[in-house]
């Protein structure tokens, strides 16, 4: 290993990275695979099930440093350990298991499951927005309605909506623009919470 690049900075070989020189994610890598791998061992305690979480774990890694969603706050390995958590937390959702929390000082079994009932509220809010937004649209006018099904239902683009719906694609986005400012007034009308 190059001794310049492993005396970088989290975020000088992030930057390194995304500019094209793979081998500095290496050494990220390198620098805290058995910390990421030690935490999510101790708590999930089967080594299938914690090689999953890891690889799961890197990819999103991977996924959200190449997406450019990545802020470099010089807190790399926080942001990692809390991507970890989060599956591990999925983990145990989706299986209906109650993790055995490892004796730690640095994580508290009352932190832990605090976060499990933070993970279960943003799930009843999305839910929860979820239906409201179905709600809505179905008070749209028929035409803005068809747009927004194709779109965030359909994952159509708008060329794809405009070939559908008999219409120029600056006709399916002036729809769009307007059944958004519709769904806003209407949620304000309703008193119901949603993002757009």
């Amino acid at each position: 290993m190059d001794v310049a690049i492993d005396k970088l900075s989290d975020n000088e070989l992030i930057q390194k990275y995304r500019d094209g020189d793979y081998s500095c994610f290496e050494v990220l890598f390198a620098r805290y695979q058995t910390k990421v791998y030690g935490y999510i061992f101790s708590v999930v305690k089967e080594k299938e099930t914690a090689d999953d979480i890891f690889q799961d774990t890197f990819f999103k890694v991977i996924m959200t440093i190449n997406s450019g969603l990545y802020k470099d706050e010089n807190k790399f390995i926080h942001w990692v350990m809390r991507i970890a958590h989060n599956l591990i937390v999925d983990y145990f959702r989706r299986n209906n298991k109650i993790p055995i929390v490892p004796n730690r000082p640095d994580l508290e079994i009352v932190e832990t499951f605090r976060l499990q009932d933070e993970n279960a509220e943003r799930d009843i809010i999305r839910k929860q927005t979820s239906q409201n937004v179905r709600k809505l649209v179905k008070m749209l006018p028929p035409e803005q309605r068809r747009v927004v099904i194709l779109r965030h239902y359909g994952k159509c683009d708008f060329k794809d909506i405009a070939a559908k719906t008999g219409v120029s694609i600056n006709t399916a986005l002036g729809r769009m623009r307007y059944a958004i400012i519709n769904l806003r007034r209407l949620a304000k009308e309703n008193n119901m919470s949603i993002e757009l």
